[in-house]
């Protein structure tokens, strides 16, 4: 009896997490309104903000020297780049300096001297030399639109904002089989559910295209130095302290990056970002959150990690433990529950794939509709994994910065620009 009524508690506890996570995830959609209020709105040629914009590489000089060329080629009148390279990263550097030696006014280099490299200390040497109003945070594979800076600009201006951010889109959906899945799960967050972060005012930022306030920056103390997720941390202590955050998405706007180029690859990426997630968390800014609602779901998010990596693994239990052991019906129609909203959410990922291919002109066929229902369970233990791997690190006290190598995959092919490939849309 016990154990019955502890499997049902937990298949509950599992059904209410799934389904308010889908109900979050599907927030922009929600209605017409809502779905045309998280777009950029349309610059009205108002004075313009200068901006510094932070370009932190190491060993990333295949594909640093085009970012810097797309950054160059913005619409906004008042921008610099300052690129960071380690003092131990000729080759980068190499690359940086010849950039800054063919547009001398407006790109500059800062070299980094920490003994240890991370990017939250790339940053911070960087913050310095920002003489730009605003600072903004790219990374050295990024595709940046030429129009994106005066569009934040005008919404600085036309919202009072203390922070920006603005799309990032992951591409190469067809690299392989979890880079799909991948690809979806930064359209989800990025299109949809920080906007709903924004609304609640608790958000953690994204990694880049996040544009901050020079002096609120500075004033914040910069970014953490020794935090695995230093965009989270930003997000949470300045939401924290009451500052304003608008987000603002345009599929024609947003940054184009790729995803990791090795399973293993990604399993590290998502060690980090978990494991900085749980030094977030244990930080406890969050705590200073002005309403309970707040404080819950900064508990809930900044924890989410570990609950995703529980449920990979209790979904399939629950669901063995209905058809092979002798539970009363009522227990066993309850430990269904949660297979029922993922099931609903695989349902949302199809539509989503299918929005996601149309939004940025890309074919999308019959066979990647298969392989992100076959590859959920699958990506589900990579995910369940590194939370595992993310807590044994951080208990033992590894901090260091597992770096994510890039190859330019999303600039090569049907990815390289997809505004000229709308006529390939799958409809």
């Amino acid at each position: 009896m016990v154990t019955s009524v502890f499997i049902a508690a937990v298949s509950l506890a599992l059904f209410w997490m799934a389904a308010f996570t889908l109900w979050w995830q599907m927030h922009a959609w929600r209605t017409p309104e809502t779905l045309a209020a998280t777009r950029f709105d349309r610059p009205d040629g108002g004075p313009a903000r200068s901006f510094s914009l932070l370009l932190p590489a190491r060993h990333e000089q295949a594909v640093l020297e085009h970012t810097i060329e797309r950054l160059l080629e913005s619409s906004h009148s008042r921008f610099e780049i300052i690129v960071i390279v380690g003092h131990d990263d000729p080759e980068t550097a190499e690359v940086a300096e010849r950039a800054a030696a063919r547009d001398p006014a407006r790109v500059r280099v800062v070299v980094d001297t920490h003994l240890s490299k991370n990017k939250p200390k790339a940053l911070n040497t960087a913050l310095p030399h920002c003489n730009g109003e605003v600072v903004g945070v790219f990374d050295a594979e990024d595709q940046v639109h030429p129009e994106l800076l005066t569009h934040v600009d005008h919404a600085f201006r036309s919202t009072g904002a203390d922070v920006v951010q603005g799309g990032v889109q992951l591409i190469n959906f067809h690299s392989s089989w979890y880079s799909l899945r991948n690809c979806l799960e930064y359209f989800f967050w990025f299109r949809s559910r920080l906007h709903l972060h924004a609304q609640k005012g608790f958000i953690p930022l994204g990694g880049n295209t996040v544009f901050v306030r020079t002096d609120v920056l500075r004033d914040a103390g910069g970014w953490d130095p020794d935090c695995l997720a230093e965009d989270c941390d930003l997000g949470v202590r300045l939401s924290s302290s009451g500052k304003k955050v608008v987000v603002a998405y345009d599929s024609d706007m947003v940054t184009r990056e790729e995803t990791p180029g090795s399973l293993m690859s990604l399993l590290k990426q998502r060690t980090r970002w978990n494991q900085g997630f749980l030094q977030v968390y244990r930080k406890n800014d969050w705590r200073q959150l002005p309403t309970p609602g707040q404080r819950l779901l900064a508990r809930y998010t900044l924890m989410t990690p570990f609950f995703q990596a529980i449920t990979g693994v209790v979904i399939p239990l629950n669901v063995a433990i209905a058809l092979f052991l002798d539970v009363p019906v009522g227990i066993a129609f309850i430990t269904f529950l949660p297979a029922v909203t993922a099931l609903v959410t695989f349902v949302f990922e199809l539509v989503g794939l299918h929005d996601f291919g149309r939004q940025y002109g890309l074919k999308v066929r019959f066979a990647h509709y298969l392989k992100l229902v076959v590859g959920g369970p699958f990506y589900q233990v990579l995910l369940a994994g590194a939370a595992v791997r993310a807590v044994w690190r951080e208990q033992r006290g590894r901090r260091d910065w597992e770096l994510t190598s890039h190859v330019g995959a999303h600039l090569t092919g049907d990815n390289r620009d997809t505004r000229d490939t709308r006529e390939d849309v799958h409809a």
